[in-house]
């Protein structure tokens, strides 16, 4: 893949929430739910960059998330990576769950581009920073998840 086109890619990951078609235009958000809304998101890091990965998500797009939790948008943020490692077409090196506050807030608008502006001023750092912490990623899925009432018959 050319340079320009890594690039792009990059740009539009980092300045859109990545919703699924399916999530988008076919369902359709109730205003009335307001059940928090769930989503995990996956990182498969090059390896022996995992570290470098972690240094800089803790940076840049941590403190990001957290600052949408003091706002209200997100309940909550954690983390998580496995104790071992899997196959290499299994393998994750960081699970991200976030809970929106409902569903409407999660693919609401939000400008985070303002967000990020106000919260790192040094724009050129910053970009500089997340599109290495990119490159060295292999790949990245987000999965919206529900809860299953096992109970219910």
């Amino acid at each position: 893949m050319k340079k320009p086109v890594v690039s792009a890619i990059l740009t539009a990951l980092m300045f859109c929430n990545v919703v699924p078609a399916a999530f988008s235009q076919s369902a359709p958000v109730a205003a009335a739910d307001s059940k928090p809304y769930v989503v995990e998101y996956y990182y498969k890091v090059k390896w022996g960059y995992q570290e470098e990965f972690l240094t800089l998500f803790k940076k840049n797009h941590y403190p990001l998330l957290k600052k949408q939790v003091e706002m209200g948008r997100m309940l909550n943020v954690s983390a998580v990576t496995p104790r071992y490692h899997g196959t290499e077409d299994g393998r994750w090196d960081y699970r991200v769950t976030i809970v929106f506050k409902d569903a409407a807030t999660a693919f609401g608008d939000f400008d985070e581009k303002a967000l990020i502006r106000q919260m790192y001023p040094d724009q050129t750092t910053y970009w500089k920073e997340e599109q290495r912490r990119f490159e060295i990623l292999q790949a990245h899925w987000d999965l919206p998840i529900k809860d299953l009432d096992l109970n219910a018959k």
